[in-house]
């Protein structure tokens, strides 16, 4: 092999087209932006803590490692476009921002709240997972 061939590897390449994406795929795809938000939210929450709640730089500090862990959990993602990562982790976000703050905050979401989570999470879905063409 010369120095500029490309190396033939068993690796499936980074999937760019939801047509092409099996339910495993679909699956850990899911999974990652459930980690990804959890990394996230739970990071912002722990700044939030640390600075508005006067929990100290400890919490802070933590919450900016988790969102370090959010960064690096998003280029997991089999989709190779950032953009379209990016938009659609934007719609899990949304859902989980409301989510966390029932659990960790005691917040009730109301139905324009539920309502908007889920026309975000049908976004998320278009925009990651509908059949391309080319």
């Amino acid at each position: 092999m010369t120095s500029g061939a490309r190396q033939e590897t068993s690796e499936a390449p980074p999937v760019s087209d939801g047509a092409t994406m099996t339910r495993v795929t679909v699956a850990r795809s899911i999974l990652l932006f459930v980690l990804a938000a959890v990394a996230e939210i739970g990071g912002a929450w722990l700044v939030w803590q640390g600075v508005r709640e006067h929990r100290g730089w400890v919490w802070a500090g933590a919450g900016v490692v988790a969102l370090g862990l959010y960064g690096f959990v998003a280029t997991l993602q089999p989709d190779a476009s950032f953009g379209r990562i990016l938009a659609a982790y934007g719609g899990v976000f949304i859902a989980g921002s409301l989510l966390w703050g029932m659990v960790a905050d005691g917040f009730r979401p109301d139905r324009w709240d539920v309502a908007g989570a889920l026309v975000c999470l049908v976004g998320v879905a278009l925009i990651m997972y509908a059949p391309r063409s080319g």
